[in-house]
């Protein structure tokens, strides 16, 4: 997965600029991202603070983790459902 350039400090950073006043096209020029990279942090981040971003970006990993885990054991049980399956 692409790692972003932007900590969630700063995330959170540019959104509290935007809830100051400033728009959002200044915003973007300045930090230089897109409009639509913008909407979706305001989606994502919009009301966090930063403790809470943390937080939910280690809840993200975690849950990543524990998929990959469940999908190695789904994947290690189906070959021994195949191994057994056949008839010697």
């Amino acid at each position: 997965m692409k790692r972003s350039r932007f900590t969630e400090e700063q995330i959170i950073g540019v959104l509290r600029e935007q809830e100051a006043g400033v728009a959002v096209t200044e915003l973007c020029r300045r930090h230089g991202i897109s409009s639509p990279t913008f909407y979706k942090w305001k989606a994502k981040y919009g009301g966090l603070g930063v403790s809470e971003a943390r937080r939910l970006k280690s809840l993200e990993d975690e849950n990543a983790r524990l998929k990959r885990m469940l999908a190695d054991t789904m994947l290690d049980n189906a070959a021994l459902k195949d191994l057994l399956g056949k008839k010697w």
